[in-house]
């Protein structure tokens, strides 16, 4: 009775400090903002299934992946093995055995699942000390804790199978336990009741304090992972949308984030459940160059942030030093925040679904809207984009120049023109598709033969596309990701006025960003568009036989992924599928390409703001294309085009490499 009363007594201290401890972390949570995350019930129930039990995600680094999908599977399996311990201390030598057969499968399930996690413990114990990854590689209070936790799961399964060896030397063991047996068989004698309770009760006492530690660890995901995966919008929203804000409503003081108030409850639980894995870091382009970004930080800074400050707003402390602080300046630094490519690596990697982008672009928006503080180079942008609605310095006009340079080149070759400018048909009807030709195909010289090769194409094919020319204005995003969302608003409803005037419903274009913006974030202001991207376009145009490649090639190809044609909009085959039907033309992939693809320094406004800190990120990513021995990059992007040619040039190789768009490769090759 007294064994009873005590185990009651701690069962309910252990239980009752952990319920106080998970309605604390709720209680912060609840500063966030409110946000809807309960829409499309099914797709989250499969993403969790997915990406939380089956662990597809971890399973991207094979090696990290065995380990944790061991440990985490082992859990599951032991925890009926938990409970059936729990109600043997109410109910002395009670076990699941009247479950007949079914319960020798279980017993067996978790000695080989038990002897399997010990295992992995150990060898994770020893990773974290030799031959550790860099993305391990932690400052000494994070590895401590990381130590800590393993041990507490090493000393789960040490007492575990303590108590099942001398329940066996006992003879009051039930259903088929083989590693269990394997260690009675090591000790001489009978089994010794007080050998048992020694580990029944340390068995116990560790579980509840394991149990209790996790709400102060970053180990947190253990509980937290599960219902933050639920919770996430993948496959829910399009994917790397922002949402807007909303300008019209006059109660809102803070634009962007400047502390945990500012974010919503979901990005403050992104915080309690990053693992601190480092996958995020591992592929960041700017922290693998050397820059200050690190986005494991930055969503371990979140937490901390919200950890610090929630218990002192929850329980209403005033004039606490704390409290003076912000997240952005005190716990993340602007230097940080401005080196963000917008790539997604970041969130492609994360095996609990973070959305470290969303938390950056929020705090960018404040610095940026609140604040005025941005680099230089950002100043420059903003004001070219509020004098000539477009992040160059030129003029609306110029918009059309590429429209006369192509009309004259067909009038000269005696070839009907296909092209039609919007502003003297009237309306769309009548037209296949719409050319958005964006900034960089206007005003870039370089990027202009490609806006000029991709309107070759579809004269050769006979389309009927009309552009805006200088009535086309900056899509917004490169205002949005600097965190402008003002300023990129005005972008966005002036354009889709323009659709909405000309009765415009399906869109092409050359750029990634453009496609992005229209194709995913439109529809947040009322347009409903079909966007394509051109080698989207390109691609449909050759299986349905109206254009044929047709000159062979025997050159060495590479292609560079766009993040945001990529990683944004699952666009990788069309690319490649429409250069592959250039005869004799050859790919050869980069060691980083599709989903893990390297970024080229240019996404998130950062095409604008030079690299003072570490390496180039475009050089890393040129370095990469010159190591296949290819002749050509390929590309699909006028970020990238710029970004590798660069590349190119610095590294003395534009006499051996050319970078070169696909709709020029095939524009040539017809």
């Amino acid at each position: 009775m007294i064994n009873i009363l005590l185990f009651a007594l701690l069962l309910t201290a252990g239980g009752g400090f952990f319920i106080y401890s998970i309605s604390c972390v709720i209680s912060y949570l609840k500063l966030g903002k409110p946000e809807n995350r309960l829409g499309n019930i099914p797709q989250r129930l499969f993403n969790t299934f997915n990406f939380a039990f089956l662990q597809t995600k971890l399973m991207r680094q094979k090696l990290a992946g065995i380990l944790h999908l061991s440990i985490y599977w082992g859990f599951l399996v032991l925890l009926l093995a938990v409970l059936e311990s729990f109600i043997e201390g109410f109910v002395p030598g009670f076990s699941f055995s009247f479950l007949g057969k079914f319960y020798s499968f279980i017993t067996l399930t978790q000695d080989v699942f038990g002897a399997l996690v010990f295992f992995v413990v150990i060898f994770s114990l020893l990773r974290r000390y030799i031959a550790t990854p860099k993305r391990l590689q932690v400052e000494s209070s994070s590895r401590l804790d990381a130590v800590f936790i393993l041990i507490l799961i090493m000393l789960v399964m040490v007492t575990m199978f303590g108590a099942n060896a001398e329940r066996i030397l006992l003879g009051q063991s039930h259903g088929y336990r083989p590693v269990s047996g394997f260690l009675a068989g090591l000790f001489a004698g009978e089994g010794n009741k007080s050998v048992y309770g020694f580990f029944w009760w340390a068995h116990n006492i560790v579980v509840l304090g394991f149990m209790n530690y996790l709400p102060y660890s970053k180990h947190f995901h253990v509980l937290s992972s599960v219902p933050n995966t639920f919770l996430s919008d993948y496959k829910i929203e399009k994917k790397n949308v922002l949402k807007p804000v909303n300008f019209d409503d006059e109660s809102i003081q803070q634009y962007g984030a400047k502390d945990i108030e500012d974010l919503t409850w979901k990005q403050l639980l992104d915080g309690y459940t990053c693992t601190e894995c480092g996958r995020c870091t591992e592929v960041c382009p700017a922290n693998s160059t050397g820059k200050l970004l690190n986005p494991k930080m930055i969503i371990k800074q979140i937490r901390k942030r919200t950890m610090d400050k929630g218990p002192l707003v929850t329980g209403k402390v005033e004039n606490d030093p704390i409290l003076e602080k912000t997240l952005v300046h005190d716990y993340i630094t602007q230097e940080e925040l401005w080196a963000c490519t917008t790539c997604a690596a970041c969130v492609e990697e994360c095996p609990v679904m973070i959305d470290h982008i969303t938390s950056i672009v929020d705090m960018r928006r404040s610095l940026a809207m609140m604040e005025s503080a941005f680099p230089a180079e950002v100043s420059t942008v903003f004001r070219n984009l509020e004098n000539n609605e477009s992040p160059w310095a030129f003029g609306a006009e110029m918009r059309n120049e590429w429209i006369e340079e192509f009309n004259d080149e067909m009038t000269n070759d005696g070839k009907e023109t296909y092209l039609r400018k919007l502003s003297a048909a009237g309306t769309a009807e009548g037209l296949d598709v719409v050319f958005w030709v964006g900034c960089a195909g206007a005003f870039d010289q370089r990027y202009r033969n490609v806006t000029k090769s991709f309107a070759r194409i579809m004269n050769t094919a006979g389309i009927k596309f009309g552009v805006l020319g200088s009535e086309e204005k900056c899509n917004g995003d490169t205002a949005r990701r600097l965190g402008n969302e003002f300023l990129a608003q005005q972008f966005i409803q002036q354009n889709v006025e323009t659709f909405t005037k000309y009765n415009i419903k399906k869109v092409v274009t050359a750029c990634p960003h453009c496609l992005h913006s229209l194709k995913n974030e439109y529809s947040q202001f009322g347009a409903q568009l079909e966007v394509y991207h051109h080698s989207e376009y390109i691609s449909m145009l050759i299986s349905e036989k109206k254009i044929t490649p047709k000159k062979e090639t025997n050159e060495k190809f590479t292609y560079h992924d766009s993040c945001y044609l990529g990683r944004y909009n699952n666009i990788y085959d069309s690319p490649r599928n429409s250069i592959m039907n250039v005869p004799g033309l050859n790919i050869i992939e980069m060691k980083r390409s599709k989903d893990r693809g390297f970024c080229c320094g240019a996404g998130g406004g950062r095409m604008f703001m030079e690299e003072t800190e570490g390496k180039r990120i475009n050089i890393e990513r040129t370095e990469e294309a010159i190591e296949t021995g290819a002749g050509t990059i390929a590309s699909a992007c006028p970020f990238c085009m710029t970004m590798l040619s660069d590349g190119i040039k610095e590294k003395g190789k534009s006499e051996d490499v050319k970078v070169r768009d696909i709709a020029e490769i095939i524009s040539e090759s017809l």
